[in-house]
């Protein structure tokens, strides 16, 4: 998604598909919890006046629009967890999921050697 747009100027702007049919009106726009930036937006469907998930990155704002990259049905099928409330990690994870995105799993620990346990014998 563009960096340069303001998450609060989303609201409100109309939402069309990868093939340009409307999809609804963006209602809200979720934030990323450790970055602060816009990871998800609430696009209020009119379909029994459910919100739709999408995710802001890959979409783009073009002419005052918000363009997602992905068919309507699959965002009229995405979970549906409700809006006003913060996405669990478990949450986000079913929506990339939905949506067919890779998340990066978080790095592994590192592999530390801690010493030796008490009463071992030194391996060298």
């Amino acid at each position: 998604m563009q960096t340069d747009i303001d998450p609060r100027n989303l609201i409100g702007r109309k939402a069309f598909d990868r093939n340009g049919t409307r999809i609804g009106t963006v209602d809200e726009v979720y934030l990323d919890d450790a970055t602060g930036a816009p990871e998800w937006a609430a696009i209020r469907t009119g379909l029994f006046s459910r919100d739709a998930f999408v995710p802001l990155e890959p979409s783009e704002v073009i002419d005052e629009s918000l363009h997602v990259p992905f068919e309507r049905a699959l965002i009229k099928d995405a979970p549906d967890f409700g809006v006003g409330r913060h996405l669990s990690p478990e949450q986000e994870l079913q929506l990339y999921h939905h949506y067919g995105l890779d998340i990066a799993p978080p790095p592994p620990f590192p592999d530390r050697d801690f010493g030796h346990l008490a009463n071992s014998e030194d391996p060298a």
